[in-house]
């Protein structure tokens, strides 16, 4: 497996140097500074490409080429946002780059209500937590049609968890759901992201499923020809939130994203934080079970809370995940690539905990750099043990 590291470009405060000596090889980043709707060109991706390989790595994973709202929605210009996406993918492949992490989530990219919640050790964590979602959509969004879509129990609850909140708190816990997390292109003000909902209330998940399936009828045969993989990402969290459908959350939403435009070019992005969150997603049954289909994973746990709507980000080898498991599985799958001459699997540590000299440093919620580097060792160290045992 190729040991990969996300990076945010030039303006991202940990350097490409530092992270060669984390001991990944492979870089995951995006042209971020491109609005949604242009061209990504030959000359800025070659400039980037560059600039990684300067540094003694390579550029691995494309995450993400994003896809515009209005193809979302199904609005009358997607076809030429469609036709701009995929001259990108066709100038990405003229590059030498082969594979597109992406996902197809309405408004929000990831989601979480705690970018500092303070773990046992001192680490800080990032965190879901379904009473503060809830006390956000029902008293500060007020989001029409809210209130009956919660138990009476959940809205009490959420009244009271609000009260708890001064001015200050409350305007954190809006700017940290709706302002954007790393990788998300678009950000919002309160008026605006209630504008954009409005443009979702007549989308159920069937119709969003629908635009979803053209979009991949459309780039799909584009990517096999120039020789791209796309790795759709899952939800996250994998539910519909806000009144919004998801519909990337479950291992059939996955064989449906799969069988919709059968392809080699067509895949997914394991990410197993994101399909952990469902205690009904057997992790280590669909690595085995989409292994073919799995061109790119992200590696990391969450702990589900005593409201299982609730959880954490753990530590990579704890919560609920079985990390040895999904590993396992996915050397399974990398010997079997090696031996039809398959495509390589890129993995990277996703998240980590702010920990360390990185409770000093500013990095993005989610991507410090020792957390990540405790992560990626532990990976790289279950790696290694499965492949000693499963050989001897």
């Amino acid at each position: 497996m190729e040991h990969t590291w996300r990076w945010f470009g030039p303006n991202d405060p940990i350097r490409l140097s530092e992270i060669r000596q984390t001991g990944a090889t492979g870089i995951v980043t995006a042209l971020h500074d491109i609005p949604n709707d242009q061209v990504w060109s030959v000359e800025a991706i070659g400039e980037r490409k560059a600039m990684i390989e300067a540094a003694g790595l390579g550029w691995s994973v494309v995450e993400s080429v994003p896809v515009p709202e209005a193809v979302k929605k199904g609005l009358p210009e997607r076809d030429a946002l469609i036709d701009t996406y995929c001259q990108t993918l066709r100038n990405l492949a003229a590059c030498g780059i082969d594979v597109v992490c992406y996902n197809f989530m309405p408004i929000l990219d990831w989601t979480r209500t705690d970018l500092t919640y303070a773990l046992a050790d001192g680490a800080r964590a990032l965190r879901f937590d379904q009473t503060a979602f809830a006390a956000f959509d029902l008293y500060l969004l007020e989001r029409p049609g809210a209130l009956d879509e919660y138990s009476e129990a959940d809205k009490l609850e959420a009244k009271r968890y609000l009260e708890t909140l001064d001015d200050a708190a409350r305007s954190k816990l809006i700017d940290t759901l709706i302002a954007g997390l790393p990788g998300a292109e678009e950000h919002y003000t309160l008026a605006q992201f209630r504008q954009a909902l409005e443009g979702y209330a007549k989308i159920d998940a069937k119709t969003l499923r629908d635009n979803l399936g053209y979009f991949l009828r459309a780039i799909i045969p584009v990517a096999q020809e120039v020789g791209i993989r796309m790795a759709i990402h899952p939800d996250d969290p994998p539910r519909g939130l806000l009144g919004l459908p998801r519909v990337v959350s479950t291992r059939d939403d996955a064989q449906w994203v799969i069988d919709c435009a059968p392809s080699p070019a067509n895949g997914i992005t394991f990410c197993t934080g994101s399909f952990g969150v469902r205690e009904d997603n057997d992790l280590v049954a669909m690595a085995r079970h989409f292994g073919p289909h799995i061109h790119f994973a992200h590696l990391r746990s969450t702990r589900r809370e005593s409201d299982p709507r609730s959880f954490h980000e753990a530590p990579h080898l704890a919560g609920d995940v079985d990390m040895v498991g999904v590993i396992q599985a996915l050397v399974e799958e990398e010997r079997r690539r090696e031996m039809d001459g398959g495509a390589r699997l890129p993995i990277r540590p996703d998240h980590g905990h702010h920990m360390l000299d990185d409770q000093q440093r500013q990095t993005a919620p989610g991507y410090p750099l020792y957390g990540r580097l405790r992560g990626l060792a532990e990976l790289r160290g279950v790696e290694v043990a499965v492949k000693a045992l499963t050989t001897r």
